[in-house]
């Protein structure tokens, strides 16, 4: 019988089922969109029990989509929105409270008093990440510290904390596992990347119990079987990633130097820098990108606010677009930008800048500025955010770059492709795949089974779709790359400069 790895992609706004084959290919897939919950302003929460329920659905339209059953299904591999947190009861696996997503803000307040305190550097330490409300403990901590009765019962040993990974293993096992791997484990702000282990100092300092944790195991080998009804006969689950970490893997990005770039809203770049937790002096991330065999590789990784979002805006805000996918077309209209430079900070500036109160900009419009000029100013700008952060990595692993791995809706834009590789002075790789979030965890799991030998038979299936290769004159791309320099240095004055009140008019 032919047999697939099922994927489970369960991310911030659905909850998706792939089916692979042995080439890597899609067989079947299934998708879901779940609620988002927006209880006050800056919080968002999930519901754990529609998680579940979306992410079984699909898992079971999918299979059926294929005419398989569950005896087809070599292996399963999950792969998650980070960060996102569940707390649940043991003896029932009802949820004490909603899911506090990724992107809430409600502990920011909190982790300021942290800082206050003198506590990132410990943090930065020992977990190679910012101290931040985006990471999970202190949205472990709020929990446990405003539902009635939830620290009691935490102590008292009764009460589960995961993250996504987390949650759907316990459902699909029906409570025998509770078990994550060290990608998701290592974006909670509880975990030691270098002892790879849950660290006490952090435990206490956030004050979540030990017993509340999952075992951390690898992100490849076969932690259980299912024991749900989902389907009709027990398959092994034997993969989990972090949803950045499951990419970097399906672009197979397995050696040091090696960089991918997911575009979608905003872009997440990361890069292997081999089995050395390396800290950034550039205010990159150093993350876990796997365990696979008993080896451990570290990841740097950089977060550029607005990609994607930028070409939305055009459409959405300024109405220069009608689809995102005319910003090509219209911005083609004119072979440059005219020295037309947008910096779209509307969230602030992300790496390696870091700058909460920087707003979107465009600099050196004329009276010759044309709707053209201004699309082809956004996506240049996507390049350029792109470049700082690849810059900064660079700078940290001190490793040369041979090429970028990019995936995500814009990488369908040939024009923004073409100028990225002659910005990065590298060639630009675009996969077949355009699932690689899903194929990583596949792949993940396909290892920890045996439906793929080794890493060198995946290696060995074809990738690349298409590569971008610099055509630019290097002075032309340098002028261009100290512009936008001079455009962020502009924006960055402008920031920190004192809001001026406009004097009252006086009469007469």
């Amino acid at each position: 019988m032919q047999q697939f790895i099922l994927a489970l992609d369960q991310g911030t706004t659905s909850s998706r089922a792939i089916l692979f084959d042995k080439k890597g290919q899609v067989v079947a897939e299934a998708q879901k969109e779940f609620k988002q919950i927006f209880p006050k302003p800056g919080w968002v929460e999930h519901d754990p029990l529609e998680i579940w329920s979306t992410q079984a659905g699909v898992a079971a339209e999918a299979t059926v989509k294929a005419g398989r059953n569950g005896k087809s299904i070599a292996a399963i591999g999950i792969t998650n929105q980070r960060e996102t947190v569940v707390v649940w009861n043991r003896k029932t696996g009802k949820p004490v409270y909603n899911a506090i997503v990724w992107q809430d803000r409600r502990t920011a307040e909190y982790c300021d008093q942290l800082r206050e305190e003198g506590q990132e550097e410990l943090i930065r330490r020992k977990t190679g990440l910012l101290l931040d409300a985006y990471f999970s403990a202190s949205k472990v901590r709020w929990i446990l510290e405003n539902v009635k009765g939830a620290r009691k019962q935490a102590e008292a040993g009764k009460l589960a904390f995961g993250t996504v990974d987390s949650w759907l293993i316990w459902n699909f096992t029906q409570g025998e596992l509770h078990v994550t791997d060290v990608t998701n484990a290592s974006r909670t702000m509880l975990f030691n990347i270098h002892t790879l282990e849950w660290d006490e100092e952090l435990l206490a300092l956030f004050d979540v119990p030990r017993s509340m944790l999952p075992d951390v195991r690898q992100s490849s080998e076969v932690y259980g079987e299912t024991k749900t009804t989902v389907f009709a006969s027990k398959i092994p689950i034997a993969g989990i990633a972090g949803d950045q970490q499951a990419a970097l893997f399906g672009q197979q990005c397995v050696r040091s130097g090696m960089v991918k770039s997911t575009y979608g809203t905003g872009c997440f770049m990361l890069m292997n820098i081999g089995t050395e937790a390396r800290l950034s002096q550039n205010q990159l991330l150093t993350t876990v990108a796997w365990k696979i065999n008993g080896q451990v590789q570290y990841a740097l990784e950089g977060s550029i606010f607005i990609a994607g979002a930028v070409v939305q805006w055009l459409r959405d805000n300024l109405g220069l677009i009608k689809t995102s996918a005319e910003v090509e077309q219209l911005a083609r209209q004119v072979s440059s930008s005219e020295g037309v430079y947008f910096v779209p900070a509307f969230a602030g500036l992300g790496a390696p800048y870091w700058d909460p109160y920087a707003r979107g900009v465009i600099f050196g419009m004329s009276r010759a500025t044309q709707a053209a000029h201004i699309a082809r100013a956004a996506l240049e700008a996507i390049a350029y955010q792109t470049m700082d952060v690849l810059k900064a990595m660079q700078a940290d692993a001190n490793l040369p770059i041979a090429e970028l791995r990019v995936d995500g809706g814009a990488t369908s834009n040939e024009t923004l492709m073409q100028f990225l590789a002659d910005v990065l002075n590298t060639n630009v790789i675009r996969p077949r795949m355009a699932e690689t979030t899903a194929l990583g965890a596949a792949y993940l799991a396909g290892l920890a089974v045996g439906y793929w030998k080794n890493l060198e038979e995946i290696q060995a299936l074809p990738h690349a779709e298409k590569q971008f290769s610099p055509k630019l004159q290097p002075a032309q791309v340098q002028a261009g790359i100290a512009n936008w320099h001079r455009a962020v240095q502009a924006l960055q004055v402008w920031s920190k400069a004192p809001q001026i009140t406009p004097a009252e008019p006086t009469g007469n």
